[in-house]
Parts: structure tokens; C-alpha cells; sequence
């Protein structure tokens, strides 16, 4: 394999740090990136400065340099903006899709690149071949859903050293090369928010906008602190007690209506309400760098970790796509993405516009067997 200079994105976490110690077995020229992408938090919750001293750690002890750049403005502009205005907006973004797009493959590359990179490398569980974006070989790990809106070319020169290993391997790997965070704990949540309750974090900057919590028939049974602090199909936090007439089971958010300042609950996990077969949704980004023939059947997911399901895909108004799938799908969440795949290639995806709820709202016992299989 030619030598050539791999700028690794260090995060501090075990996945990077076997990246670039995989790649520098291999004979290239490694450098480490770590990027700040969120300002130090006073309170305590930033984890950045003890995540560098990590990825410090770990690339004193491979013996490569470790760049250090900020991305906090750029993070801010492209990211956290985005993040709040769909939250304003009644619905939920996904910001680590974002992130990757805008910062990891995008302001990190081009840092990357002035420091001589001919490639760059991140520990994101997914393979490439070429400019086309593979599975993982862990399933479980699997992150092409947060990585389907690159660029094609960005992933062309991008390298995923830990893509053909399992979580398990990756330990192992790290263990026997005497890497000091081998056992560090994955990093799980939204980055900017840490360890901290999201709600807390979110009033920050979204005040409060108390409502109404109604039953699907139209009683008010509760108030909401605000639409931005709930997403579909939650069920914690609604401080919703007994109420006169009903069961004692749990209730879940099915619907938000903006226009009224309402929080629509529903009871039982595979209400009706909570179900839907065909969504809408835009901006699609096809990692090939042009549409498929479309309609096309394919499999998708409406979130991280989800199986696939069946579906057909078809162009919509303005550019957008129809998706309907073969089984009803469970809190199809407006802001949130479906991503396309053929068999272990990802296609791409597109945000959730909107969803369309069964037409039976008393949907047969087959239908929610389906859903809930």
C-alpha cells in the first residue's frame, strides 16, 4: 500500500483511536485532528477538555502528531442553528447527521487538507467502496444512518479503518496495543448537550410555551411545559395521572399541532395513531450524486438502530419523495431522516416532511402485529 497522509479526526474515544492505529500499522503517514465543536461549558457538562487529553494521550503514545482546531462558529452557523429553528418549528431535527455533513466531512476535511492530508479517516462504523457507502460488518454499531447526506466525493477520500470489525474487536484491538482509553465508555446523546437532562438544556434557548394535553376524542386531561420539549411516541415526562374514565395504561405523544399549541396522547405503544404506512419527505440526497430511477422498492429506516423495512419509493411535489411501506411504521417523526438501502448499500435520504396515518384509526389486530414485529 503506497504511503501517503491520513489525517485521522481524534475524538478521544476508543473507535478513533484504533482508526489510527490501524492505519498507521499499515504503513501511512497518520496525523491526529481533534475538533472543538461546542464552546466550554461553565457548568461542568463539556466534556472537551478531558476528551483531548485523551486522544493527547493516545497519540503521544503512537507517536503522531496531534493538530487542534476549533469548529465552534462553523458548528453554531450550520448546525445548531438548524437544530433549534426545527425544534421552534414543532419538530424534531436530527443534529448528528448535520454534523457530519457539515463539519466532519466537510470544515474537517478542508483543515485536513491544508495540513497535507491526502485522505482523512474517522472511527464511524460504516465501508466504502469507491464513492459508494456500505454497511458496517457490526450491524448493532452500524452508523451509515447518520453519514447518508455526505457528499459522495467527500467519501471518496475518506477512509473507515474499523468498518470490518465488531465493537468486540475493536476493545480488543485497542487492549493489546496498550491504548489507555481501551475501556472507555461510547459516547451516547447529542454532543453539544452531554450529560445534562435535555430539557434542561433546551429551555436555554426555547422559552417555555405551557399548553394543552388532549385525548385523540378531544378531552383535556393535562398541561405541556412546551411542543419542543416532547417528541412521537414518548412516553416519560408527560405527568399525566389517573384520569376519570380510563385505564391505568401508559400514555404516549401521537401527534403535535403547532397551530394550537396542542399535545395529542393516545394510549397502548401500538395505538393506531402511533402508526403510519406512507410518509412524505424532502431534500433528498442521493450519495451517488444523482437520483435513481424512480419508483424503485428498496428497504428503509425512519431511525437509528431500526431494522429495515420494505417500502416503494416514489417522486413527490417539488422534488420530494413519497415512501410507503409494506408494514405500518411506529412514531414516524417529522425532522427525523429515512434512509434507503439495497441490500448493504446505502442509497441516501431525505428529511420527514410529514406522515399519513392509517385510515382505519381502529386498524385491524394484523396491522399492529406487523408494525410491533
Amino acid at each position: 500500500m503506497q504511503r501517503e497522509r491520513i489525517v485521522v479526526g481524534m475524538s478521544g474515544g476508543v473507535d478513533s483511536s484504533v482508526a489510527a492505529l490501524r492505519l498507521l500499522e499499515a504503513g501511512h503517514d497518520v496525523h491526529g485532528l481533534y475538533m472543538s465543536n461546542w464552546e466550554e461549558d461553565e457548568e461542568g457538562y463539556c466534556q472537551s477538555a478531558a476528551d483531548f487529553q485523551d486522544a493527547l494521550a493516545v497519540c503521544e503514545l503512537l507517536s503522531i502528531p496531534l493538530h487542534r482546531v476549533s469548529f465552534a462558529r462553523e458548528y453554531r452557523e450550520l448546525v445548531f442553528r438548524q437544530f433549534l429553528d426545527g425544534y421552534r418549528a414543532g419538530i424534531t431535527p436530527n443534529p448528528d447527521v448535520l454534523c457530519n455533513r457539515e463539519i466532519k466531512f466537510g470544515s474537517f476535511a478542508a483543515h485536513a487538507c491544508r495540513l497535507g492530508a491526502g485522505r482523512i479517516a474517522t472511527g464511524h462504523y460504516a465501508r466504502t467502496d469507491g464513492a459508494r457507502l456500505l454497511r458496517a460488518a457490526d450491524a448493532n454499531k452500524d452508523q451509515t444512518y447518520f453519514l447518508h447526506a455526505v457528499d459522495h466525493n467527500a467519501l471518496a477520500r475518506t477512509v473507515f479503518p474499523i468498518g470490518e470489525l465488531h465493537k468486540t474487536e475493536v476493545r480488543a484491538i485497542a487492549r493489546s496495543g496498550g491504548l489507555p482509553n481501551h475501556d472507555r465508555s461510547d459516547s451516547t446523546g447529542i454532543c453539544f448537550i452531554g450529560e445534562r437532562p435535555f430539557a434542561e438544556f433546551l429551555a436555554r434557548y426555547l422559552p417555555a410555551e405551557p399548553g394543552n394535553i388532549e385525548t385523540s376524542d378531544g378531552h383535556c386531561i393535562g398541561t405541556h411545559r412546551g411542543l419542543a420539549y416532547y417528541t412521537l411516541g414518548q412516553r416519560q415526562g408527560l405527568r399525566i395521572g389517573g384520569v376519570a374514565g380510563r385505564d391505568e395504561g401508559a400514555w404516549y405523544v401521537a401527534r403535535k399541532d403547532a397551530a394550537r399549541n396542542l399535545l395529542v396522547v393516545v394510549q397502548g405503544h401500538d395505538h393506531p395513531l402511533l402508526l403510519s404506512r406512507r410518509l412524505i419527505a424532502v431534500v433528498p440526497h442521493w450519495i451517488a450524486g444523482t437520483a435513481p430511477a424512480l419508483p424503485r422498492t428498496c428497504t428503509a429506516r425512519t431511525r437509528y438502530r431500526q431494522p429495515d423495512r420494505p417500502c416503494r419509493v416514489e417522486a413527490a411535489e417539488d422534488g420530494g419523495l413519497a415512501v410507503t411501506f409494506e408494514s405500518p411504521q411506529r412514531a414516524v417523526t417529522p425532522g427525523q431522516y429515512v434512509v434507503f438501502y439495497e441490500g448493504e448499500v446505502c442509497l441516501g435520504g431525505a428529511t420527514i416532511a410529514a406522515t399519513e396515518p392509517l385510515d382505519d384509526l381502529r386498524a385491524s389486530a394484523d396491522g399492529v402485529a406487523a408494525a410491533s414485529a
